[in-house]
């Protein structure tokens, strides 16, 4: 059953960084330590998402379908063993991120693993998860481990799909400027904009560590990449949320940007599905602390990356 996933830490404590996720359940918080990898049974397939019309729309920026290794799960909803993968194993499916990844707070499945229950039961094919998702991570400590982390590395290289959901502790600083003296786009511009920069670098390192090899690389944006619902209002007041809606539209706008830009990636909206044109309260999505999914938001999460996975591999 698919397990492993990190948390994205609350807004003015920064998602907290690197820890590798344990297994399921876990608690809001992991510590560092790598994921095992399990075999999960036809059975758990029933997690998978039963209606995907309507999840979410899609920006393919290359041929669809295939990249990532992930946390540690394996699912099968083919007995025969049958697999698409090109070694003639399990499809390799790989998490990516910050702790929205990692799935602080939800006390659930974190999406990378029902994402992999779901296309072992769409495809017929057996599956791997591993959920790298670390709490506090940026851009930056992304690229990094993409580039000396060596277990990173190889769970990378070894994908078939690849999940990536990155980008909103690098605006955690905004926060404290909003609060001081207000921060308008041109406050918020620079860092989105390095956010931007530092999500390209992190594409282009998962498609060199591919190597030409078919994969599908996904790539989502945020419905809030600070706390959202009743929570933010209690937090902050009701002006936060105009601002905070504001950030993540022009957040959203950049992961896009670079999704396109990249050529090897489709990029996934997460916005409409929880917020619809932004004017629908996701309160009933969110954790307790606003920030994070809950099992709820989790699972639309997944519905919404199995209904955006591409036909093709993205890459190679």
């Amino acid at each position: 059953m698919p397990e492993h996933s990190r948390p994205r830490q609350h807004p003015t404590n920064p998602r907290q960084h690197h820890s590798r996720p344990r297994q399921h359940p876990a608690p809001p918080w992991r510590h560092p330590s790598r994921p095992r990898r399990l075999l999960a049974t036809a059975g758990l397939a029933g997690l998978a998402c039963a209606t995907l019309a309507g999840c979410a729309s899609v920006s393919v920026a290359a041929a669809p379908r295939t990249t990532a290794s992930g946390s540690a799960t394996t699912s099968s909803a083919d007995p025969s063993g049958t697999t698409s993968s090109p070694g003639g194993g399990p499809v390799r499916i790989v998490g990516l991120g910050d702790s929205v990844t990692a799935g602080t707070n939800c006390h659930c499945t974190d999406f990378v693993s029902q994402y992999a229950t779901g296309y072992a039961r769409e495809h017929h094919v057996r599956t791997t998860s591993d959920n790298l998702g670390s709490n506090g991570a940026t851009t930056t400590s992304l690229a990094e481990d993409l580039a000396d982390d060596a277990a990173t590395r190889r769970d990378v290289a070894r994908s078939d799909v690849v999940l990536v959901t990155i980008g909103a502790n690098d605006l955690v600083p905004l926060i404290a400027r909003w609060q001081s003296k207000g921060c308008g786009t041109s406050c918020s511009a620079p860092a989105v904009t390095a956010m931007g920069n530092g999500l390209d670098t992190v594409l282009r390192r998962i498609v060199a560590l591919r190597a030409g090899q078919p994969t599908t690389i996904l790539v989502t944006d945020y419905w809030n990449v600070f706390e959202d619902g009743q929570v933010a209002v209690a937090d902050y007041g009701r002006s936060f949320a105009p601002w905070s809606d504001q950030v993540t539209r022009e957040a959203n706008a950049t992961i896009r940007s670079a999704a396109e830009r990249s050529g090897a990636v489709a990029y996934v909206d997460l916005y409409r599905p929880f917020k619809g044109d932004g004017s629908t309260d996701d309160t009933h999505l969110l954790a307790s602390d606003g920030d994070h999914p809950d099992a709820a938001g989790t699972a639309l999460i997944a519905r919404t990356l199995l209904a955006a996975t591409p036909a093709r591999p993205t890459s190679g």
